[in-house]
């Protein structure tokens, strides 16, 4: 019995909690030791996130550059001036947020054209000159104007050239893949002063982002109209009824004549015109 008295009282004593005098000043310790390693990741998250938004601009410009050649093309009124088309991604994109969309706009290096909040700790902006850090450039040789080199082989008009001529029947030529791509500089940051300089790996980062957007612009699809009718009224295989054209005037003059009260126009034969999708006028009105 008494050692086992001897031993229980050990035991106890060896799991008694210390006294509140030696705990004093633990807690403080440890949030320090975990201050050091999370305060700088705290820091960081504003600037990563300035990081991002930019990636994320710079993706919707090569989207804005490469969807501009559907509308701008070598066969639908030539291509926009590789230059406009750079000022207009520097100024709708990379400059203040509440821009004016205008023609012929450009985004100036001062403050009231700048994104206020691409700036870093010391409020210098991460974009230091619109015309020198963002770029633009086309095909996957980076070529600064619209050449062949900006298209890679594609498929998209295969389906077509069978035995019929489809793409030169409808006076389009199927280039294949188009590319467009922005390239933004990053500025470094600034050096700054103090044993808790959390940009230091930053001020050597020498970031470059670049965003392309590659995608089919063949002209399929008409500018107007008048152009849709011209490319098939031309071709008697793909509008057969085009060869009726020349016995319209004789039919319209038969039917009129054997219906002369009830004013009955004649078919409206060979023309494309009759098929045109027009909205009425009355509800163009505001």
């Amino acid at each position: 019995m008494g050692t086992n008295s001897t031993l229980t009282s050990r035991f106890k004593s060896i799991c008694r909690p210390a006294p509140k005098q030696a705990q004093r000043g633990q807690a403080l310790v440890e949030f320090f030791v975990a201050a050091i390693a999370i305060i700088p990741l705290f820091l960081l998250i504003p600037l990563i996130g300035k990081y991002q938004d930019i990636s994320h601009a710079t993706t919707m410009a090569g989207r804005y550059a490469a969807f501009d050649a559907t509308n701008r093309n070598d066969v639908q009124g030539g291509w926009k001036p590789p230059a406009q088309l750079a000022d207009e991604v520097r100024r709708r994109f990379f400059s203040n947020t509440d821009a004016a969309i205008k023609t012929n706009d450009t985004a100036g290096n001062f403050k009231a054209n700048q994104n206020l909040l691409w700036v870093d700790q010391q409020n210098h902006p991460l974009i230091a000159n619109f015309g020198k850090d963002i770029s633009l450039s086309f095909g996957n040789e980076n070529t600064s104007a619209h050449t062949a080199k900006d298209f890679s082989s594609a498929s998209d008009g295969a389906p077509f050239n069978t035995t019929i001529d489809f793409p030169s029947r409808l006076q389009v030529v199927p280039h294949g893949i188009y590319r467009a791509n922005v390239s933004v500089t990053i500025a470094n940051i600034e050096p700054l002063s103090g044993p808790l300089n959390t940009y230091k790996e930053f001020e050597k980062i020498n970031l470059v982002m670049n965003r392309g957007t590659s995608l089919v612009i063949d002209p399929w699809s008409a500018s107007s109209i008048a152009q849709a009718e011209q490319r098939f009224s031309g071709d008697n295989l793909l509008f057969p009824a085009g060869n009726l054209k020349n016995i319209a005037s004789l039919v319209n003059f038969n039917v009129q004549a054997v219906d002369l009260i009830g004013g009955i126009q004649g078919p409206q034969l060979g023309q494309l015109e009759f098929w045109r999708d027009v909205v009425p006028e009355d509800r163009l009105k505001q």
